[in-house]
């Protein structure tokens, strides 16, 4: 499994680029859908705005109340925008792998529609790329002074986060933000399987194995909203959550071949 891993590195870091040019407008915004008619144009106007934004990929996963139609417009409007959609809902992890087959940037930014996280939070996590800190970067909600969520809410991600920190040696304060930034290059070359919110705990698992990987936090706003709103994730995910951390955090790592499969 070290070896493994040790080879892994490698190829990610080969295929990597840092230089200053391709940092300029380096992101690829991966941007899972599902019945988000009320959003998803506003979304994509933020996103959009934002310098960093090389191109976004959206996947609708079989949308029922229209999203597909609104999504349908956007590569005219903006030439940045891509479209995909699943003939079936199969889940977020595998929206995340279909987008993933197409991305051309060198970055990967994981972006919700629903609202609840800022895009304007990409520069800031893209300074500890430029500036040679970090390889992997996490959006954390609870670096904030403000508490941004419910005590509950925030236990049971503290809870969640102190596993995976138990399982990995990792340091983190919020292993289930959606924010997440990763060299393409690292995404392509890591079997990723979970259909649904699994992919959090999953992916930090994971890269959690590879030697000298630097995975940093850097604070982001968060403005939740309630399932009566359309959130989606519920109790069922938090259980998969703590079966996910504990099954990929043993269990040894191959090398992806993802496009194939999908």
């Amino acid at each position: 499994m070290i070896q493994q891993s040790c080879r892994l590195a490698e190829e990610w870091k080969s295929q990597s680029s840092s230089s200053e040019a391709a940092l300029a407008s380096c992101l690829a915004v991966l941007v899972p859908v599902f019945n988000e008619n009320a959003n998803v144009n506003l979304i994509l106007e933020r996103i959009l705005e934002q310098s960093s934004v090389k191109e976004v990929i959206v996947v609708d996963d079989h949308s029922e109340d229209g999203t597909w139609g609104i999504l349908r417009s956007w590569p005219e409007r903006d030439c940045r925008v891509r479209v995909l959609r699943h003939n079936m809902n199969r889940g977020k992890g595998v929206a995340l792998r279909t987008a993933l087959c197409v991305v051309r940037a060198p970055f990967v930014v994981i972006q919700d529609a629903d609202l609840e996280y800022d895009p304007q939070d990409y520069e800031r996590m893209l300074e500890p790329i430029r500036t040679g800190r970090a390889d992997v970067v996490y959006g954390s909600r609870f670096l904030v002074r403000t508490r941004v969520t419910t005590l509950s809410h925030r236990f049971i991600n503290w809870s969640l986060t102190m596993l995976m920190n138990w399982f990995t040696g990792l340091r983190l304060t919020d292993v289930h933000t959606c924010l997440k930034l990763f060299p393409t290059s690292l995404l392509r070359v890591i079997p990723l399987e979970e259909q649904r919110f699994g992919f959090c705990p999953e992916i930090t698992a994971k890269i959690s194995k590879i030697p000298g990987l630097r995975v940093v936090e850097v604070p982001v706003s968060y403005h939740p909203r309630h399932h009566s709103s359309g959130k989606k994730i519920g109790i069922a995910d938090g259980v998969r959550a703590i079966y996910c951390i504990i099954k990929y955090s043993i269990q040894p790592m191959r090398r992806a071949d993802r496009c194939a499969e999908e």
